[in-house]
């Protein structure tokens, strides 16, 4: 199937190695948009099968075209083109929303034209209407919104200096009488967040769990899940001490669901 696109991105330079790349991959690019408001406008008008939409340009954002292209019902598949780093853009991982990474890589773009066109079609032979739902759109927003204000690191007070360290090193963090104590791969100290919530704002809920009022565990340091009494469990972490963490009742089912227990 021969796909129609329109391509927005307020720089003509990378509007113009999408639409070289595009063209190569029997895709006829039918119009190009410099900011917001033009790619609903050429939307609306050209009806085009899919629209790779930069997330940010002039006057309207990727994301308020796409709403303003979805209260249109335009009949359009949304690739969203972002410069957001690999932890942000986890929150494109949905069946109705593609994106690509810039610096643009060819495979990936070869996948994300085919996945299109798997989709197109589909819905076509059913019958149904080709296009996003609001929905989609509003969760996309809200995720990446929220990991644009998550850190990447976290400093880590040890002794008297402050260290810093890769969020994803953290293996658990735990209130202790003086405040909050953190364990990472390679060392322990206290932070300086003055609650768990605090703390657990700043990072990816997908990974860091409050499995306990007291304790907030990666789960990709969970080294053995031990059975307690009243079918409860205990976490035995990947530190050196193996320490062990309880769940509550209230995680215990989250827990079981997840890792199907």
């Amino acid at each position: 199937m021969r796909l129609t696109a329109l391509v927005a991105d307020d720089e003509r330079l990378a509007r113009d190695e999408l639409c070289f790349l595009l063209a190569e991959r029997d895709v006829e690019v039918v119009g190009r948009a410099a900011n917001g408001p033009e790619a609903v406008s050429l939307a609306e008008s050209l009806e085009p099968d899919v629209v790779f939409l930069d997330i940010q340009m002039p006057g309207l954002t990727g994301f308020e075209a796409a709403r303003q292209m979805v209260n249109k019902q335009l009949p359009v598949e949304l690739v969203f083109v972002t410069a957001y780093d690999q932890h942000a853009i986890e929150a494109f991982e949905v069946n109705a929303v593609d994106y690509l990474l810039k610096p643009i890589d060819a495979t990936r773009l070869e996948q994300a034209v085919e996945r299109a066109r798997r989709r197109i079609a589909g819905r076509r032979a059913a019958g149904g209407p080709v296009g996003l739902k609001n929905e989609d759109v509003e969760r996309i927003v809200q995720l990446v919104t929220a990991r644009q204000h998550r850190r990447d690191r976290l400093a880590v007070k040890v002794g008297d200096r402050f260290l810093l360290i890769q969020a994803e090193e953290v293996i658990f963090a735990s209130l202790a009488d003086e405040g909050i104590t953190i364990v990472a791969n390679n060392l322990a100290g206290t932070s300086n967040y003055r609650t768990l919530d605090e703390l657990q704002a700043q990072l990816d809920p997908a990974v860091f769990w409050r499995v306990h009022r007291s304790h907030l565990v990666n789960i990709n340091k969970i080294k053995e899940i031990v059975p307690w009494f009243s079918r409860n469990y205990i976490l035995r972490m990947k530190d050196p001490k193996a320490t062990e963490i309880p769940v509550s009742r209230l995680q215990t089912k989250r827990l079981r669901e997840y890792l199907k227990l």
